[in-house]
């Protein structure tokens, strides 16, 4: 995923741009409003995060810029606590979602990827009824999983877990991402359950547990490609 961000505080752009360049993320990171306009002049992004509190052109007026030229990419605005209300503005004037600061960094990514798939489904209206990697299939209405046209009974959290995976194809995502995702942030950060439950899952899904690689140190990566 593409995302330009518009945030005037180096270290809080920073983090951002780390973080989600280990979502495998690609982050183009300008300090305001002026030099956010020249950049979409020539790309174009996924997703758009915008500080409000930019030096000259504020993040609100950039949205309402940004809508102007009619470029629809998603956009979610970063405030302080004290300036909710100019974010309610933003959202009037065209902006998508936004977060206060500060904020749980496993918040922002989810939310990301609630825009993109918002405007996704929009290009694309038809409904998708299951998620499919490889030769597992997940179908959402029935939350029945296959695995070479067999059926697997799951846990709850097995399947919440083989879902997470099934999303993100390709992507390196960390165990705490995963933590927070699946299980939620009052979970000890400490605890092993991420690993105890891939091992399960590897279990159940037979041969196409190749496709989930342990990246040491960091986390997980579910890949889409070719298995032998």
């Amino acid at each position: 995923m593409n995302v330009l961000l518009v945030e005037d505080e180096r270290a809080v752009g920073d983090f951002i741009r780390r973080g989600l360049g280990a979502e495998a993320w690609s982050v183009q990171h300008v300090l305001d409003g002026e030099s956010a306009i020249e950049v979409l002049k020539n790309d174009s992004f996924d997703v758009m995060i915008f500080d409000v509190m930019l030096p000259g052109m504020s993040g609100v007026d950039l949205c309402r810029a940004v809508r102007g030229r009619r470029i629809d990419t998603p956009i979610m605005m970063l405030t302080a606590m004290d300036d909710v209300d100019d974010c309610i503005t933003g959202l009037r004037a065209g902006a998508d979602d936004y977060l206060t600061k500060p904020f749980d960094f496993g918040e922002l990514v989810a939310r990301l990827e609630v825009l993109s798939r918002r405007r996704n489904k929009l290009s694309d209206p038809q409904d998708h009824s299951c998620l499919k990697q490889g030769k597992i299939v997940f179908d959402k209405t029935s939350h029945v999983v296959t695995v070479d046209n067999r059926e697997v009974e799951f846990t709850v959290k097995e399947r919440e877990l083989l879902v997470f995976f099934l999303s993100n194809p390709d992507k390196l995502v960390s165990r705490e991402r995963i933590l927070n995702t699946v299980w939620g942030s009052q979970e000890d950060p400490y605890t092993n359950i991420v690993d105890v439950y891939v091992a399960r899952l590897r279990k159940k899904i037979g041969d196409e547990s190749k496709r989930l690689k342990t990246v040491r140190g960091v986390g997980y990566r579910f890949s889409v490609a070719d298995i032998h």
